[in-house]
């Protein structure tokens, strides 16, 4: 079949290369998750026209003569997958710190362009790519990508996170006292409201798309604190009424406690990692609607890494065979109580491409195999305000589709192993089995 024969070719090509769906193309999903309400169907037809949906259809419904067929009968077909936290220009080893004297901006830019191309052929659709310390990467990658430059997902970019003096996403920590100069709100370092609110205007100006704040002390930075609380009230308050103001939604990364409660009171629209949560911040999300994304990957890498001697500096070693354990028992807890999830996995942190390995993590922590999907389409859509166009495969809506070859139900690491993926109505990859 045509369509089928160019998607291979797009294949053989090395992944870069495309396949357009046609308008009038047809797709046969031997089964289909719907999101909403959440069930698996058997045997549907997906008609695309162009890079949209048209009708999802009961059964294998026959196409039109000059149709493309895409015969995905042996597969399971979703909605394209949504990392709600990745850093592309990033990938953590034991000389990442050294890192920030070596590498300059263009080559951060270079990485993200090759990662951006590996989150995309793992499934993910759209990704929040979570602060980068490169002055802009995240938002040029994005632009490069938007324009048809580069492959990859599409990317909610916050640019470099905004952090206080010593706190976590002060990139100065750690140095000689020569090199731990004030970088001030501009390189994303405030204190007091006021330089709170150019920071974050600072980062419209640049082009970013959201807010990402170090709510609390962090395991990788070579800082004391992994937990303390690192903003006061006022200075959270300043930071979420102007992003808001501006129409950009905030992400906190918090493990610690209080730290954690005050950004949540503060209005955040999303809490990463959320390590140490406890019920009276879990009531509090669960009652304004924010978003818990607990990058459990992270935490299980951070913790086998702890084990290796001089993998990481002795400061940063003692966080992580600490904090890491914690993160599944968190996850449980907050995902019995109610707190509303989306998926993300801290990608950068472990490996790109392995974005997939989060669902078997979520599984094994209670929640099911096809809510763990949901978390990773709508509720990813839902968090990122895309609800109207992704998320889900229905009418009118773009044409962002994936599939797997096995039944997640089944075997939750079939999401490790995306056999087909669609952007929208571009086939990228096409790997499926077929008889």
């Amino acid at each position: 079949m045509k369509g089928f024969l160019r998607a291979a070719l797009a294949v053989a090509l090395g992944g870069a290369a495309s396949v357009t769906a046609q308008a009038g193309t047809v797709i046969y999903c031997g089964q289909l998750v719907q999101v909403e309400p959440l069930k698996m169907l058997e045997r549907q037809t997906i008609r695309l026209s162009g890079n949209r949906i048209s009708a999802v259809e009961e059964g294998y419904q026959s196409p039109a003569l000059e149709d493309e067929v895409i015969d995905l009968k042996s597969a399971t077909c979703m909605p394209g997958l949504m990392d709600m936290h990745v850093h592309l220009a990033h990938e953590f080893s034991a000389h990442a710190y050294m890192e920030d004297f070596t590498l300059n901006a263009v080559d951060y830019g270079i990485r993200a362009a090759v990662n951006a191309e590996k989150t995309l052929m793992a499934g993910f659709t759209q990704v929040r790519e979570l602060a980068d310390k490169s002055f802009g990467s995240s938002i040029a990658v994005r632009n490069a990508i938007d324009k048809g430059l580069v492959v990859g997902p599409r990317v909610i970019a916050s640019g470099q996170s905004i952090a206080t003096t010593g706190g976590h996403a002060d990139l100065t920590n750690g140095r000689q006292r020569q090199l731990m100069f004030d970088v001030g709100p501009t390189g994303g370092v405030i204190d007091g409201p006021i330089e709170a609110r150019k920071a974050v205007r600072q980062r419209y100006k640049n082009g970013a798309d959201m807010i990402k704040i170090t709510a609390t002390g962090g395991v990788l930075s070579p800082a004391k604190s992994g937990q303390n609380p690192q903003f006061m009230a006022d200075e959270l308050a300043a930071i979420v009424a102007t992003a808001h103001d501006y129409g950009m939604p905030v992400a906190a990364h918090a493990h610690g406690t209080e730290g954690m409660y005050r950004a949540v009171e503060a209005g955040v629209d999303s809490v990463e990692h959320g390590t140490y949560m406890d019920e009276k911040t879990m009531k509090l999300m669960k009652k304004q609607g924010t978003w818990m994304v607990p990058t459990l990957m992270a935490g299980k890498w951070v913790q086998d890494k702890a084990e290796t001697d001089g993998f990481f500096p002795e400061m940063v070693r003692s966080k992580a065979a600490v904090i890491g354990p914690l993160m599944m028992d968190t996850f449980t807890r907050a995902y019995e109580f109610g707190v509303p999830i989306a998926y993300g996995t801290d990608t950068g942190v472990s490996a790109h491409g392995d974005n997939g390995e989060e669902f078997a993590l979520m599984v094994a922590g209670g929640m099911k195999p096809l809510e763990a999907i949901r978390s990773a389409t709508l509720n990813g859509a839902l968090l990122t305000r895309t609800d109207s166009e992704l998320g889900k495969l229905d009418s009118g809506y773009l044409a962002d589709i994936v599939a797997v070859q096995d039944d997640p139900r089944d075997d939750i690491t079939t999401m490790e192993r995306v056999a087909f993926v669609m952007k929208d109505g571009v086939v990228y990859k096409d790997v499926v089995r077929r008889d």
